[in-house]
């Protein structure tokens, strides 16, 4: 049979396509209902290249022939007496027509690109509608619109995983779950207004809240990012950081907005999960960024905290306002300075170059950021891990209900935990490895050092550039790297080494290997089908009369309106050259005039 396509071409299906054709269609091929034989001739339409019109169809019978006058395709299709299914009654297979001329064919329709996509987009649900009409067009020689592509997206998603509006009504039912597979875990949901729209999700798995009271530094982070999906929100999660470096999602949030009531009650349901109250739980360092809602919340529930900024944003803000590479250089010599000496001395040096950074230090205060006046203990965290995380999260989800967001964030999790953990299994170390290799470092430079024995727990290190005290009982050496890391420095681990002790004994806890297994030793259970849930008997989706909605905050329609971004925003600051003899800016040392 010859078909001719839209470029002209006239093309003829080989002996393959006949042989599925009539393996497909036979006089006796029974289908399960009505529904299946019209998407079966659809599909074998489409494939052939032939326009198909549908004479009669209804609960008893099927008929159907091609739409080109003249050609004798037809076929009759009849329900069986006594039971549901139809039988191919008469078939005629022959075409005389030539086929569909153009790409536009009649039965690809909404429906016909959702069934096409449907195994990749469950695979992929970041499956663009470009890529659906171009894949669409490569395999079945098919061109349907962007629109198409589009809604037929968004009904393959919504019969893999349901509607939007759906994951809302069957949160209360969800988080019953949660708490009824991993016992002790905390998941809660709220809503607002007299038709109860959702506001707040807050969920903290059992898992993670013993594995971060048993073994993790006593450090959290916290930060946000925004969701793209049909009903907007935003994520918020508060994580902690395990003895190996590895991020340690702690307690996570879905809200309407954000906002600072959110933050407060974020804040509040944290507080509640850590139990401040009990002796326990050790005084906590948070890391966020400079957001007055942030602030004023860990103020609130957390006034015994450490509250500490994230440098990524306040260096960006320096190297913004002063566009000086030097400056900036400066600048991160002083973030990790140790001492306030060593501190203080950056700064003259930043004076000396532009006295405009002393009313900026007024605005971003050192002891919230600087390592020398920091009062917490950041184990040498300078920015936000989980801002990256987040946002991955986001990217992934945003076109997922928000139960599937949260099933794919907690299948995330989960997967971290059983890697982790046999990863764990395979360690013969004291520390993990990460702390073994900043020991193996401390051992290595601790040969130029000279030590003297003050007592029995008091030493003097001495090297070409300083002297240092160290104190093996209390921890504690001069140079303030040993308290701020938690793992000895160079000098604590000459004075050691001196005295016949074991270096990686010293190190916190929380930095060996049984520390780390201990994390991450519970298991995060797995949700079962909404099948399952025990929810008959009351109405779908709710639990007690909590009836969730979609809250108020939708997306707008059509294209998201880009940003204007302006040329000259573009514009990198000009690099200011300093001479290498005199040491001033704005020449080289070529064009030094300055006597020698």
């Amino acid at each position: 049979m010859q078909c001719l396509m839209a470029d002209g071409a006239l093309i003829t299906l080989d002996s393959d396509d006949i042989l599925a054709t009539e393996h497909v269609l036979a006089v006796g091929r029974e289908f399960p209902d009505v529904e299946t034989c019209r998407r079966t001739l659809k599909d074998l339409a489409i494939a052939l290249h032939f326009d198909l019109r549908i004479v009669k169809s209804d609960r008893s019978r099927f008929i159907a022939k091609c739409s080109k006058e003249g050609c004798p395709w037809r076929i009759h299709a009849a329900k069986c007496p006594g039971v549901q299914t139809f039988t191919v009654r008469t078939l005629n297979s022959e075409h005389t027509c030539e086929g569909v001329r153009d790409l536009h064919h009649q039965q690809a329709s909404v429906g016909w690109v959702a069934r096409s996509v449907e195994a990749r987009i469950r695979d992929n649900p970041q499956y663009k509608p470009k890529e659906i009409l171009q894949d669409i067009r490569d395999e079945h020689g098919v061109a349907v619109s962007y629109m198409q592509a589009w809604r037929g997206k968004e009904r393959s998603m919504a019969a893999l995983h349901g509607t939007y509006e759906e994951g809302y009504r069957f949160l209360p039912a969800y988080c019953e779950q949660i708490k009824l597979v991993n016992p002790g875990s905390f998941a809660s949901v709220s809503a607002s207004g007299p038709e109860n729209c959702f506001q707040r999700l807050f969920i903290a798995y059992r898992a993670c809240i013993s594995g971060f009271f048993s073994s993790c530094r006593p450090l959290l982070e916290l930060d946000r990012a925004h969701l793209k999906g049909k009903y907007l929100g935003a994520i918020l999660c508060a994580a902690a950081v395990d003895s190996d470096d590895g991020l340690f999602p702690l307690a996570i949030a879905i809200v309407d907005n954000e906002s600072d009531e959110n933050w407060s009650w974020f804040l509040s349901e944290l507080r509640k999960l850590l139990g401040m109250n009990t002796d326990s739980m050790p005084r906590l360092t948070i890391l966020s960024e400079r957001q007055s809602a942030i602030v004023e919340a860990v103020e609130t529930h957390f006034p015994t905290a450490f509250h500490g900024f994230c440098l990524r944003y306040v260096s960006e803000n320096f190297r913004d306002t002063f566009k000086n590479t030097k400056l900036v250089n400066i600048f991160w010599n002083a973030v990790y300075a140790l001492t306030a000496a060593e501190f203080e001395t950056k700064i003259s040096e930043m004076v000396e170059i532009s006295q405009d950074v002393v009313p900026w230090f007024e605005l971003y205060p050192p002891h919230l950021w600087a390592v020398a006046y920091f009062q917490g203990v950041r184990y040498g965290h300078f920015g936000l891990g989980i801002t990256e995380v987040l946002y991955n999260w986001a990217l992934e989800c945003h076109e997922l209900p928000i139960i599937q967001m949260m099933e794919h964030i907690r299948h995330q999790i989960s997967s971290w935990f059983d890697n982790r953990r046999d990863l764990s299994m395979r360690w013969n170390s004291i520390l993990v490895p990460s702390a073994e290799r900043r020991i193996t470092e401390a051992v290595a430079d601790a040969r130029c050092y000279q030590v003297l024995r003050a007592n029995e727990v008091e030493f003097e290190i001495v090297s070409t550039e300083r002297t240092n005290i160290v104190d093996i009982r209390t921890r504690v050496c001069s140079c303030r790297r040993w308290q701020i890391y938690g793992l000895p420095c160079a000098h604590a681990a000459a004075a050691l080494i001196s005295c016949g002790r074991n270096v990686h004994l010293f190190a916190e806890p929380c930095f060996t290997v049984s520390s780390y297994q201990q994390t991450y030793s519970q298991m995060i259970g797995e949700i079962p089908d909404r099948s399952l849930w025990k929810d008959e008997g009351e109405e779908v989706g709710g639990v007690g009369s909590l009836r969730i909605r979609p809250p108020k905050t939708r997306r707008p329609p059509g294209r998201p309106k880009k940003k204007v971004v302006r040329v000259e925003n573009l514009k990198r600051p000009k690099r200011i050259v300093q001479c290498g003899r005199c040491h001033l800016l704005g020449h080289s040392q070529k064009k030094c005039t300055q006597p020698i």
